[in-house]
């Protein structure tokens, strides 16, 4: 069989959103797109370098038979009992603050199956989705989560802006709630059991399979979407038509997953909202954290500065620290540079991973460090970041050296052998990718 075009499954996925766009109901009738075509365009869309899940198969092994393994997968998924969800593999990522976040890695097959499921639902999702939902969505990014946030700020030239932590969302999402959001919208027979399936399969770790009532593991392909569902009716639909509405000043809400902020120009907005939030969220099951949702101070500074209300507040989102600073025409302007706790944890893998590899080639550890800080400059190098960029690049040479230093007793490494080392292996220098100001969004 000849591998499809790509166009074969965009035309279906189209029809489909035309269909949710005319009838803004429950669609009874989704699974008979997923065809083989529809099966292998999904797993070209897999992430083929990804860890292997709990049946250790990669994505190289499962590739050699894809078309025969494609159609077992297909039959047994649409046949019903016959597709068995294995657990996931969990693992543990640290977070900033010290902390570990549990990651959840299905197996290649699920992984395959779970974006056939996502490219179906997606299209009927995308026309009820609000536009301060920027997370997993297609044509929506971070960044542009982040250029709308800075412009609504200088627009409303400052405010009160509340940090919102929902505690533990993916391990608490309630099922129940999940199921009847669902029902509104997708009511498909396969859809609905394959993803009653995945909730319940478990994740395994340390050799027990464990069975959680709630959640969804982070990691999932699928996740994210499910999580979009339940926040878009529990968070950005509620805001949208009782809170604003309710508002005496201006106010926004940027959400990147469960990762979000909302923004009020009045003070006495602000606390209204941070009063009955609580009770929204704890109405499906969900808890803000304590500590983590906070209320700040985020006024424009004044003139004179010493008018008594003291320096502007700062807060993060997205891994970017957000705070008011004087541009180089002397006009007080948001900037953005990288939290502390990320450039933290990003300078711990860099430690970790020359210490591991430090016996390794040296070309072949350049080239694996000048990767590293290409991917970094690709998310932080905004402008006016730029500084922040150029002492991660400073402490991964420093870095470097360290530990190319303790290669063995005799390879101490004075700084003339190592710069000519670098003139060799050079590393990209910091440059601004994203440019916030020329590429902000319009409102």
């Amino acid at each position: 069989m000849g591998r499809p075009s790509l166009s074969d499954v965009s035309t279906k996925q189209q029809r489909i959103a035309e269909i949710a766009r005319q009838v803004p109901v429950a669609l009874t009738s989704l699974s008979h797109h997923i065809d083989l075509n529809w099966l292998y365009e999904a797993y070209r869309r897999t992430r083929k370098d990804g860890a292997p899940g709990v049946d250790g198969q990669t994505a190289k092994e499962y590739e050699r038979e894809l078309e025969a393994n494609l159609q077992s997968l297909l039959d047994r998924a649409k046949s019903g009992e016959r597709y068995k969800t294995p657990p996931v593999r969990r693992v543990y990522i640290p977070k900033g603050d010290g902390s570990t976040r549990p990651l959840g890695i299905p197996t290649c097959e699920d992984k395959v199956l779970q974006r056939a499921v996502v490219m179906a639902m997606e299209p009927v999702y995308e026309q009820d989705f609000l536009d301060c939902s920027y997370g997993f969505r297609p044509g929506r990014s971070a960044h542009q989560a982040l250029e709308t946030g800075w412009k609504r700020l200088m627009d409303m030239g400052g405010g009160w802006v509340m940090e919102v932590d929902i505690r533990k969302f993916f391990d608490t999402l309630d099922h129940r709630h999940l199921r009847d959001i669902l029902d509104r919208r997708v009511r498909d027979g396969v859809i609905r059991r394959l993803i009653g399936k995945w909730l319940k399969a478990g994740v395994m770790e340390s050799g027990s399979h464990i069975r959680p009532e709630a959640g969804t593991p982070q990691g999932g392909v699928i996740s994210p979407l499910l999580a979009n569902i339940y926040l878009h009716e529990v968070l950005d639909v509620w805001f949208e038509r009782e809170v604003k509405p309710r508002m005496r000043g201006a106010s926004f809400l940027i959400r990147y997953a469960d990762d979000l902020i909302m923004g009020f120009k009045l003070e006495s907005d602000a606390h209204r909202v941070l009063d009955v939030l609580p009770k929204r969220f704890g109405k499906y099951g969900l808890t803000l954290h304590p500590d983590k949702t906070r209320l700040v101070d985020f006024r424009k500074p004044q003139e004179p500065e010493d008018t008594g209300k003291g320096r502007p507040g700062s807060f993060d989102l997205l891994g970017f620290t957000f705070f008011w600073a004087k541009s180089r025409k002397g006009n007080w302007v948001v900037k953005q540079r990288t939290a502390k706790s990320r450039l933290r944890v990003a300078l711990s893998r860099v430690k970790e991973w020359c210490k591991a590899n430090r016996h390794r080639p040296i070309g072949e550890q350049q080239q694996a460090l000048a990767q590293k800080l290409r991917g970094h400059y690709g998310y932080f190098g905004i402008t006016g970041n730029s500084w922040q960029i150029a002492k991660f690049r400073y402490e991964v040479v420093m870095l470097w050296r360290k530990w190319l230093s303790r290669r063995s007793q005799k390879a101490r490494m004075n700084w003339e052998t190592f710069n000519r080392l670098l003139m060799r292996y050079p590393l990209p220098a910091p440059i601004a990718i994203h440019s916030i100001y020329r590429n902000a969004v319009k409102p």
